[in-house]
């Protein structure tokens, strides 16, 4: 794998960790603006909307720049942004700051994606974009813990400021070992548009959201199910998302080894025991070690969806894959949103802290009917070629 791929998981690992490490900052920078848990829980919302906003408006801004210059401006928006964050004198500017960092999040990863796997041989880009990815997953298991620890210690300011050094890190990487791609000639934001008109490439969007929604329907209420139901005490809770982070490194690492091989088959695997797993965290929830195992298969399972179905929009959308690769990252955030409306909804209802697994189950079965569906249109399509071409033979004999 090229070295360039590591500032590309560094700029990750920045934009992972500063996505989630709010999450365990919430109370401090509640206390300093005088705000409730509820509204602090904008700069999570916002983030997450401005990833979704984000993706394809910044992705169509940049269809006239090279990718290269592209992705350091991307970081150079993200360093601007938590630096904002960091030095904000009212929650106002703190949460721009964070809509700000988060415009940089989708074009990011949905140009690094193309740009990932322009780096290597046609048969390695899953691994390629999984190499980059890793940074993200990474963020979950190093940058989260040691942001909060550092917020909870140095203030909530220094984890913010640690994470724009991240970015300066990933920008002077991208500058120096990713080597300059122009923008392929003749491509402009209609063809970009065009791929849309593909309903394989909506197919693996829609895919995105369902099997990834079905993680988040679970995590999101991650703390109440396991201090409630299995017994943990509160100050377990960081260690239990490190074993989800740990699932979710070896999870996109497998799921980057084996896209290249069998993509197809990988996703009905994954999706399918994604959606038995989550339906089971119902009953593991009430053991505290089963609880456990359960949540690391649930990060490996569920991000080891991540590479194919990048891989699976970057192929079907192959003449213009830029904006549709970011517009799929976008799609992972919509996913993340809609599974934890959902999941409010079953708790608020009375169905309990476990009643979420639930929802998650269901979607990710939702997403491998999408699979299977798509594998079908995609066997059946050369079989429809292939008659017609044989249609064509015999007239041009009459």
């Amino acid at each position: 794998m090229p070295l360039a791929l590591l500032a590309l998981a560094i700029g990750a690992f920045g934009i992972g960790t500063t996505e989630f490490v709010i999450m365990g900052l919430l109370p401090e920078v509640a206390d300093e603006y005088g705000v409730t848990i509820p509204t602090a829980g904008l700069l999570v919302t916002g983030y997450a909307l401005g990833v979704v906003l984000g993706a394809p408006l910044m992705t169509a801004l940049g269809t006239r720049i090279p990718r290269k210059r592209m992705l350091m401006l991307l970081m150079g928006l993200f360093v601007a942004g938590n630096v904002l964050s960091a030095l904000a004198p009212t929650f106002g500017v703190m949460l721009t700051g964070r809509v700000v960092a988060s415009l940089a999040h989708g074009a990011f990863f949905g140009i690094g994606s193309v740009v990932a796997a322009g780096l290597v041989a046609p048969e390695k880009k899953a691994g390629a974009i999984a190499m980059m990815f890793t940074g993200l997953t990474v963020a979950n298991v190093v940058g989260v813990p040691l942001g909060t620890f550092i917020g909870q210690n140095a203030g909530w300011r220094a984890t913010f400021l640690v994470v724009a050094g991240l970015g300066v890190l990933g920008l002077a990487g991208i500058a120096g070992l990713v080597p300059e791609q122009p923008r392929p000639e003749g491509v402009r934001l209609r063809h970009e548009l065009a791929a849309f008109r593909n309903a394989q490439v909506l197919l693996a969007m829609a895919m995105t959201v369902l099997g990834f929604g079905g993680v988040f329907a679970a995590i999101t209420y991650i703390t109440p199910m396991m201090t409630e139901t299995a017994g943990f005490a509160d100050s377990s809770v960081t260690w239990l998302l490190v074993l989800f982070g740990i699932g979710m490194v070896g999870g996109n690492l497998l799921g980057g080894r084996f896209a290249d091989r069998r993509l197809m088959p990988l996703l009905y695997v994954t999706l399918g025991a994604l959606a038995v797993v989550l339906a089971l965290f119902t009953l593991t929830a009430h053991h505290k070690i089963a609880a456990a195992v359960t949540i690391v298969l649930i990060g490996a399972l569920g991000f080891a969806t991540v590479p194919p179905l990048q891989k699976r929009v970057l192929d079907q959308a192959s003449a213009a894959p830029t904006l549709a690769s970011a517009v799929n990252i976008g799609a992972f955030n919509l996913g993340n949103a809609l599974s934890a409306w959902l999941g409010g909804i079953v708790i608020a209802a009375g169905f309990g802290y476990t009643a979420p697994n639930w929802v998650g189950a269901a979607l990710a079965a939702s997403a491998l009917v999408l699979a299977v569906v798509s594998g079908a249109l995609e066997r059946r399509t050369p079989a429809v070629t292939e008659r017609s071409a044989d249609d064509l033979v015999t007239l041009e004999k009459v």
